[in-house]
């Protein structure tokens, strides 16, 4: 019984492991969050890494931006049924799914994704 009992309770444990990055923006300060899933040898990927990278910068403590090599740790992107790379994810400051975008996305258009979503970086 005693070694039912672990294997239930390392199982959950597991499960929390290997979500990644669930965590709504309320438990990351309110922060609406953009995940991007992609792969460091995927040349789109690749044309996105400077720009996401600056965006991280420019508006942190406003904006997650967030990176997920969807071929180093394949686990990690099971949960969000990516089928394309790169792929971008929005959420909102409440942690719930806004948007969806497959393939190379530049920053004026990631810009005026949040603005159409209701949120303004400037």
């Amino acid at each position: 019984m005693q070694t039912k009992k672990w294997l239930i309770v390392g199982s959950f444990l597991l499960a929390g492991f290997s979500l990644p990055l669930l965590a709504t923006a309320g438990e990351q300060g309110g922060l609406p969050r953009l995940l991007d899933l992609g792969a460091d040898k995927c040349v789109p990927c690749k044309m996105m890494a400077p720009i996401l990278e600056k965006m991280e910068q420019e508006y942190a403590g406003k904006m997650d931006v967030h990176f997920i090599d969807v071929w180093k740790d394949p686990d990690a992107a099971k949960p969000y049924g990516v089928r394309l790379i790169p792929t971008q994810i929005f959420y909102g400051t409440d942690g719930q799914e806004l948007f969806r975008h497959q393939g190379f996305y530049g920053r004026e258009e990631i810009l005026a994704k949040w603005k159409e979503l209701g949120y303004e970086f400037n």
